[in-house]
Protein backbone atom coordinates (compact mmCIF):
# COMPACT_ATOMS: atom_id res chain seq x y z
CA UNK A 1 0.00 0.00 0.00
CA UNK A 2 1.31 3.19 -1.20
CA UNK A 3 0.84 6.16 1.43
CA UNK A 4 -0.02 8.52 -2.23
CA UNK A 5 -3.01 6.51 -3.08
CA UNK A 6 -4.51 5.89 0.37
CA UNK A 7 -3.88 9.16 2.43
CA UNK A 8 -3.81 9.03 5.98
CA UNK A 9 -6.57 11.99 7.36
CA UNK A 10 -5.04 14.91 9.14
CA UNK A 11 -6.96 16.03 12.25
CA UNK A 12 -6.20 19.64 13.10
CA UNK A 13 -6.94 21.29 17.05
CA UNK A 14 -7.75 24.57 17.04
CA UNK A 15 -7.29 25.93 20.44
CA UNK A 16 -9.13 29.10 21.55
CA UNK A 17 -7.81 31.40 24.66
CA UNK A 18 -10.82 32.81 26.19
CA UNK A 19 -10.32 35.12 29.35
CA UNK A 20 -10.21 39.00 30.53
CA UNK A 21 -14.00 39.07 30.82
CA UNK A 22 -13.96 37.36 34.27
CA UNK A 23 -10.62 40.23 35.44
CA UNK A 24 -13.05 43.41 34.63
CA UNK A 25 -15.58 42.18 37.00
CA UNK A 26 -13.67 41.43 39.57
CA UNK A 27 -11.98 45.13 39.32
CA UNK A 28 -15.51 46.60 39.39
CA UNK A 29 -16.53 44.75 42.24
CA UNK A 30 -13.58 45.47 44.09
CA UNK A 31 -14.14 48.68 43.15
CA UNK A 32 -17.49 49.09 44.36
CA UNK A 33 -16.12 47.81 47.58
CA UNK A 34 -14.02 50.17 48.46
CA UNK A 35 -16.35 52.91 47.51
CA UNK A 36 -19.03 51.43 49.80
CA UNK A 37 -16.49 51.24 52.54
CA UNK A 38 -15.23 54.63 52.35
CA UNK A 39 -18.39 56.29 52.64
CA UNK A 40 -19.09 54.27 55.61
CA UNK A 41 -15.97 55.27 57.31
CA UNK A 42 -16.58 59.04 56.09
CA UNK A 43 -20.14 58.17 57.60
CA UNK A 44 -19.05 56.79 61.03
CA UNK A 45 -16.93 59.70 61.19
CA UNK A 46 -19.38 61.92 61.05
CA UNK A 47 -21.88 60.93 63.37
CA UNK A 48 -18.86 60.40 65.99
CA UNK A 49 -17.72 64.10 65.54
CA UNK A 50 -21.82 65.12 66.34
CA UNK A 51 -21.98 63.02 69.78
CA UNK A 52 -18.57 64.56 70.50
CA UNK A 53 -19.87 67.62 70.22
CA UNK A 54 -23.18 66.87 71.95
CA UNK A 55 -20.70 65.60 74.30
CA UNK A 56 -19.14 69.22 74.72
CA UNK A 57 -22.37 71.27 74.44
CA UNK A 58 -24.19 69.73 77.37
CA UNK A 59 -20.46 70.00 79.54
CA UNK A 60 -20.55 73.62 78.71
CA UNK A 61 -24.28 73.76 79.78
CA UNK A 62 -23.41 71.99 82.91
CA UNK A 63 -20.95 74.57 83.70
CA UNK A 64 -22.75 77.79 83.31
CA UNK A 65 -25.67 76.06 85.05
CA UNK A 66 -23.01 75.55 87.83
CA UNK A 67 -21.74 79.43 87.61
CA UNK A 68 -24.86 81.07 87.42
CA UNK A 69 -26.12 78.31 90.95
CA UNK A 70 -23.17 79.52 92.43
CA UNK A 71 -23.40 83.42 91.60
CA UNK A 72 -27.36 82.99 93.20
CA UNK A 73 -26.08 81.36 96.20
CA UNK A 74 -23.61 84.05 96.93
CA UNK A 75 -26.44 86.57 96.64
CA UNK A 76 -28.25 84.90 98.75
CA UNK A 77 -25.65 84.70 102.06
CA UNK A 78 -24.75 87.94 102.41
CA UNK A 79 -21.54 88.62 104.54
CA UNK A 80 -19.70 85.70 103.74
Amino acid sequence: MDNQTNPQPTHTTVIEKRGGGGTILIGIALLLAVVIGAFYLINQNNQESAKTEAVTEAAKSVGDAADKAGDAIEKAVPGE
